[in-house]
């Protein structure tokens, strides 16, 4: 009896210590991985549209690799610059930062460009599942190709509210002939340039440019080519009877776009990584920065193809549309489908997007109920102008720009010089500016003045449309928060009511996302907590009006920030103190 005992504690102790074992060696499955990622930048002539011209690659890719990760995976990517004559940055369009600001990626604001020949690794979590992007912050480099795709999953054994068979990444973007550096000069030229409509339409990195309308043929014919196999439509094939995620994304220089499928409906379920209370649409508004999530059912006749096409909307655009395949397999997927391409909505067609606006609101389950009120209202004007004969765009008639040195860096070493210490004004003449007239611009002013944000505080601001200085004319624009997400509690047409509009706000299941619209003379209102420390822009993500002074940079908790880096120094006030 007592050796049976003795024999039965053994075993005991022999499970319990098996049971901590495999307790023990689980862990690992659970912890967030390191993917590492080693790119070089440099130009490459390709023709995405069949007409070559230099691209930004990213190891010869544009669009470039996807990221694909987990919640709570840290990304490492080490970019080497290999362009001769340019610097370069990379943001990473949707990922917070918390905790690594200098990794924000925004040259003059979070760091000092990359030099040529030189290697800056980004190191950052990603802290949350969802659609995201990364793209150039330098210049007006990512309308020359430098953007790709982040995936982030749940961790292994969490689920979505939503099912599907397969996952799949595209980008739109809109593509023009000439080089950044013509655009640039035009818009800073006194003799201003605009640089006009984009060529084509691409639906991940392919479009299709008609070479017969070129003004002047080029002696080399393989200038413009339209048997070029780099040109051919993008296909993404789909089985029979199975249900995709499709992740849409915007990273338009200029356009607002639609997205449609021919014969397909799509079933928004995502936007800027938050769920969404599902809606169904035929036609997907997108503005540049934008992206969303949708499900689309492989459910139509599976013995031919089906076109996916995207159109220009809010300008009366000369672009033609961008097609791709919807390829039902086992057809081929270069088979053109039977039927002409669908046609988009009208390009000023206003109350369609703001319908689509207005549709997205948080998935039950899934709301971050926002702060009743908030400590602070900044209203934000949008507008055109002119400073000492030169076109800019200006937020309160104040037109950004870039200082020297970095505002992260200047305000973690209380370098007060660096830029000016006066704040841009928090509103503008509510009473007498009528924005359906076309500004007098003769006060507009340029600055690189901050918003100073009390740590932790709740901030509402009111983004307002009004006239260009063109007549009859209001643009919209995609603005981007870096940093942050925000709560979107309301759209208006007209000129925003200080006290009666924000009765009108959603405080029960409003949207979080990182790029808004702003529709033509409309306004948008928007709610976000500053609890993420350092120095965050926030700008229209349209390449030229950023690049001409449509942003504002919000400052926060600066004292909380870490130890700065010193790879992210080298320029301005910190020229020579920098270690790869």
């Amino acid at each position: 009896m007592v050796e049976l005992l003795q024999r039965n504690g053994c075993i005991l102790k022999l499970f319990l210590a098996l049971f901590l074992f495999l307790s023990l060696v689980e862990v690992p499955a659970v912890e967030a991985r390191i993917r590492n990622y080693k790119w070089e930048v440099k130009y490459e002539y390709k023709s995405p549209d069949c007409f070559k011209k230099l691209v930004l690659t990213i190891n010869g890719r544009s669009p470039g690799p996807t990221i694909l990760a987990q919640q709570g995976d840290t990304i490492i990517v080490e970019l080497t610059n290999s362009l001769w004559t340019e610097n370069v940055a990379i943001h990473w369009h949707g990922i917070r930062q918390i905790g690594t600001p200098w990794s924000d990626g925004t040259e003059g604001v979070t760091q000092c460009p990359i030099v040529p020949g030189d290697t800056f690794k980004y190191q950052f979590v990603v802290d949350r599942p969802g659609t995201y992007l990364y793209h150039a912050h330098y210049g007006m480099q990512r309308e020359a190709g430098l953007y790709g795709s982040i995936r982030v999953a749940l961790p292994d054994g969490e689920s979505e509210p939503f099912s599907y068979d397969y996952d799949r990444s595209i980008i739109l973007n809109d593509w023009y002939h000439k080089s950044t550096y013509e655009h640039a000069a035009g818009l800073s030229s006194l003799k201003f340039a605009w640089v006009g409509e984009p060529q084509s339409l691409l639906i991940q990195g392919k479009g299709r440019f008609d070479c017969s309308t070129l003004t002047t043929p080029s002696l080399d014919p393989d200038v413009c080519n339209a048997t070029n196999p780099e040109c051919s439509p993008y296909a993404m094939t789909v089985v029979p009877g199975k249900t995709y995620r499709l992740r849409v994304a915007s990273l338009t220089a200029l356009s607002a776009l639609s997205f449609q499928i021919e014969g397909h409906n799509m079933t928004v379920v995502e936007a800027d990584g938050h769920y969404v209370e599902p809606f169904v649409v035929k036609n997907l508004f997108l503005y540049s920065g934008e992206t969303y999530s949708v499900l689309i059912k492989a459910d139509q006749d599976p013995s031919r193809n089906y076109w996916m096409t995207t159109n220009v909307v809010t300008r009366n655009a000369t672009t033609p549309p961008g097609l791709a395949i919807l390829n039902y397999y086992p057809n081929h997927p270069r088979r053109s489908p039977p039927a002409v391409p669908p046609a988009g909505p009208a390009w000023d067609n206003v109350r369609a997007r703001l319908d689509q606006s207005l549709a997205i609101k948080a998935h039950q389950g899934f709301i971050h109920t926002p702060p009743p009120t908030s400590d602070r209202v900044i209203v934000l004007l949008n507008t055109q102008n002119k400073v000492n004969g030169y076109v800019r765009w200006s937020v309160n008639n104040v037109s950004f720009t870039h200082p020297h040195t970095p505002y992260l860096i200047a305000l973690k070493q209380n370098l007060t010089e660096a830029f000016d210490q006066t704040s841009p004004p928090d509103g503008y003449d509510f009473v007498n500016y009528d924005i359906y007239k076309t500004p007098n611009y003769t006060n507009a002013t340029v600055s690189n003045g901050i918003y100073r944000l009390q740590f932790n505080t709740t901030v509402d601001l009111i983004l307002q449309n009004a006239n260009t200085m063109n007549p009859n004319n209001s643009e919209t624009h995609p603005w981007h928060l870096h940093g942050h997400d925000f709560w979107v509690l309301g759209y208006g047409e007209g000129k925003f009511d200080t006290f009666n509009d924000p009765k009108k706000y959603n405080l029960v299941n409003p949207i979080m996302k990182n790029t808004v619209p702003v529709h033509r003379y409309g306004w948008t209102a928007l709610r976000f907590r500053a609890d993420n420390p350092g120095a965050w822009a926030f700008h229209c993500h349209i390449e030229s009006h950023f690049y001409m002074g449509m942003g504002v940079v919000f400052e926060s908790g600066i004292d909380k920030v870490g130890k700065l880096p010193s790879s992210i120094m080298g320029c301005g006030a910190t020229r020579g103190v920098h270690r790869p």
